[in-house]
């Protein structure tokens, strides 16, 4: 596996204060790199969920999956990455416009199934939602126009075609505690 490979990893954590202080600094102590990081409220009270996208081969990632599973606050651990998921990315894109660029910059978020979220005199923000190839494609092509400010989410993802029953999800894949 290249070195540069991304992995996405998704944990179920307790929804307090300092788990995520304790989280960063894990991977800051073991030297691991965060390319994306996201959290918010998951379906259970108490609970939250967060998606890493980690950069490295398979043994940093299994290595990231082990820490993890011993800190308290952790509840599940899960590498999707070879799995059949859907993640997505929001951005916030502030650009530049005159009356001359407006229309073509319309276009372009038009093909990018985005949308224009403000419009001022001299810029538009253009909100856009997708994979991130898909966001970095969007960002490089309004670059010509001039591109003042980028605000991105982050990777979220979930893997395909979990069956649920009524009130009560499958259990996920879970990668098991090898310490």
């Amino acid at each position: 596996m290249n070195s540069s490979e991304k992995h996405t990893i998704t944990a179920l954590v307790e929804d307090r204060a300092g788990v995520l202080n304790r989280i960063s600094s894990m991977f800051r102590r073991r030297g691991y790199n965060i390319s994306s990081l996201a959290v918010g409220k998951s379906e259970a009270e108490g609970l939250s969920r967060m998606t890493f996208v980690v950069d490295g081969d398979a043994k940093t990632v299994e290595m990231v999956v082990k820490n993890l599973h011993k800190l308290v606050e952790v509840i599940k651990v899960s590498d999707i990455s070879g799995e059949n998921a859907v993640s997505r990315e929001l951005a916030l894109i502030r650009v530049k416009c005159d009356v001359s660029t407006r229309s073509e910059i319309m276009q372009i978020v038009d093909i990018f199934r985005a949308k224009i979220v403000d419009v001022s005199q001299d810029t538009l923000i253009v909100e856009v939602t997708g994979n991130e190839d898909k966001v970095n494609s969007l960002v490089d092509l309004l670059d010509s126009f001039g591109v003042f400010e980028v605000m991105r989410t982050g990777t979220v993802a979930m893997s395909r075609g979990v069956a649920f029953e009524k009130d009560k999800p499958a259990e996920p894949r879970i990668l098991e505690n090898a310490s």
